[in-house]
């Protein structure tokens, strides 16, 4: 018999809305992911923790656990602390590290987890991997979907701007990802899976095409949903492909080449996307990024971050190494130090236009 239809591992909750934090304890019990109240909640010292004496009240059977980083470390030691509990859930409330170590800790110790976003600085707060540092510096651990996700807009507005600005340029870099994609079934015959393209296309395409900013309600609502889709776009696949090519690669190079002056994820994926993009000989595209990356404030050239025009360009050309078998444009092009830096200037050129 044939199949006619699969199955999306997808959350059985999502609620992005101004004030969904007040209503927790009630999703919570109304959708039976824990009806006695018994949840484990892993908080940062920032952001988490003046969030929990507002959430205290209403959620009397939880326990509370402040995390202290984002590393493989904190994660384990988090998995072994809660199973001392007999819990019905694990809650992770805050940014991407707390959502990753508790994302990795509830899958350590088997219970599902909600993930209740604080800010919305790139697409893991709904994707089936946990980022952490670990000491070989930074891996990706594979791990079950969130059950739920709760993202409060009243909350993120209070967020630092550059929270939502890394979103911003993580969701716009899908629409790179993609064609780095369709690229590599065209060359090498690599399986594409339309359903999980096009999820993280139609992500990264709203929020490049709305006209809103970063203290509209409306385009805030359009940030969190493509964030949300992606992470799903990316279990639909199985792995990161719908949303990390060559934006990803470049993103990665610059993280290990200058540990020390890296810029936000969102900021770094973002103009490897434009210039991916300006590899790919989609003038059309690239103009559109350039143009929409500059009006949410975002870097369009490795300066505006820090980096000189040389580093970047040599970051370009280790790229390929971050994430061997991946084939991109930078892959198929193959360039020697001298075309990627004639590349770069034809795009700076762009850019200054």
């Amino acid at each position: 018999m044939p199949v006619l239809t699969r199955l999306i591992p997808s959350p059985v909750v999502v609620d992005i809305s101004a004030g969904a934090l007040d209503d927790l304890a009630g999703l919570l019990a109304d959708q039976r992911i824990s009806a006695s109240g018994k949840l484990a909640v892993a908080i940062s010292g920032g952001s988490g923790a003046r969030l929990r004496e507002r959430l205290c009240p209403a959620l009397p059977g939880a326990d509370w656990y402040e995390v202290d980083g984002g590393t493989l470390d904190d994660a384990i030691k988090l998995g072994d602390a809660m199973k001392k509990g007999h819990y019905d859930a694990v809650v992770g409330l805050g940014g991407g590290k707390i959502i990753d170590c508790a994302k990795y800790a509830a899958a350590r110790v088997g219970l599902p987890l909600v993930a209740v976003a604080t800010n919305l600085s790139h697409d893991g707060l709904c994707s089936p991997v946990a980022t952490l540092d670990n000491d070989a510096g930074r891996g990706s651990y594979g791990v079950p979907n969130p059950i739920a996700v709760v993202i409060d807009l009243d909350i993120i507005r209070e967020a630092p701007v550059r929270f939502v600005r890394s979103g911003i340029g993580d969701a716009i870099s899908n629409i790179s990802a993609v064609a780095d994609w369709e690229l590599s079934h065209r060359v090498t015959g690599e399986a594409i899976d339309g359903l999980a393209a096009a999820m993280a296309r139609q992500a990264g395409e709203a929020v490049l095409r709305h006209p809103g900013g970063v203290g509209d309600d409306g385009f805030l609502q359009v940030l969190a949903e493509g964030l949300v889709l992606t992470g799903i776009s990316m279990s639909v696949a199985g792995d990161s492909r719908p949303a990390s090519g060559a934006c990803h690669e470049i993103n990665h190079a610059l993280d290990i080449l200058y540990p020390k002056r890296s810029a936000s994820h969102g900021e770094q994926c973002g103009l490897g996307a434009a210039f991916a993009t300006h590899l790919r000989g989609d003038r059309e595209m690239c103009g559109l990024m350039i143009d929409v990356l500059r009006r949410h404030g975002l870097p369009v050239t490795p300066g505006e971050i820090g980096f000189s025009d040389e580093e970047f360009v040599q970051a370009v050309e280790y790229a390929p190494n971050t994430r061997p078998g991946r084939y991109t444009i930078l892959e198929h092009l193959a360039l020697s130090t001298d075309q990627i830096r004639d590349a770069y200037a034809d795009y700076a050129q762009a850019v200054s236009s």
